[in-house]
């Protein structure tokens, strides 16, 4: 069997193929959803690093893991192909997450105000995968406004968003390390 190329020069004069064979420009918003959902996938592999809890690392996994679904799903072009079983979210997946963050947020502290990102290192970047989550959940809004998404998608990567606050706030907890409070009358 032949190896594949990683290269196929097909994308050279700046256009690239959707799932079912329909070329875009690179700059289309329909890439940047889905570049936005690869990125944010890339920084939760970093994250996955500075994960200690072999739990939350076994969850962010699966997060990656139903990303890459959200990246088919959105590279799809509906209006020529259906949707692949493996390229759907579930309700049964947005409650997934909910109860992660519900089971996270019982072992913390009450919170009293704002958070600045920060703390450890893990929470620092787990804080920049949550504002990574928050632009794609535009892109994909976006993207919604010309074409068919999914609501269960909307809603994943909605409570991704949560999930991940909460999950720094539980770095930090299990890290010990202070959380930063906004101080409004900073000078």
């Amino acid at each position: 069997m032949k190896k594949s190329l990683v290269y196929t020069k097909t994308g050279d004069k700046g256009t690239t193929s959707l799932v079912g064979g329909s070329r875009v420009p690179k700059t289309h918003i329909r890439l940047e959803a889905y570049g936005t959902v690869d990125e944010l996938n890339s920084n939760l592999g970093w994250l996955y690093t500075y994960l200690l809890d072999e739990a939350d690392r076994h969850f962010i996994l699966g997060v990656q893991h139903k990303l890459f679904a959200i990246g088919s799903h959105l590279a799809t072009d509906q209006e020529t192909m259906q949707l692949k079983p493996a390229s759907i979210i579930t309700s049964g997946d947005v409650e997934s997450l909910e109860h992660e963050i519900d089971k996270l947020d019982e072992q913390l502290p009450e919170l009293c105000a704002f958070i600045i990102p920060g703390g450890s290192r893990g929470a620092s970047v787990c804080h920049i995968c949550r504002t990574v989550c928050r632009r794609a959940e535009r892109r994909i809004l976006a993207l919604s406004e010309t074409c068919t998404i999914s609501p269960e998608v909307f809603a994943f990567v909605n409570r991704l968003s949560d999930y991940l606050f909460v999950l720094s706030r539980k770095i930090n907890f299990d890290e010990q390390n202070n959380e930063i409070f906004w101080d409004n009358s900073w000078k």
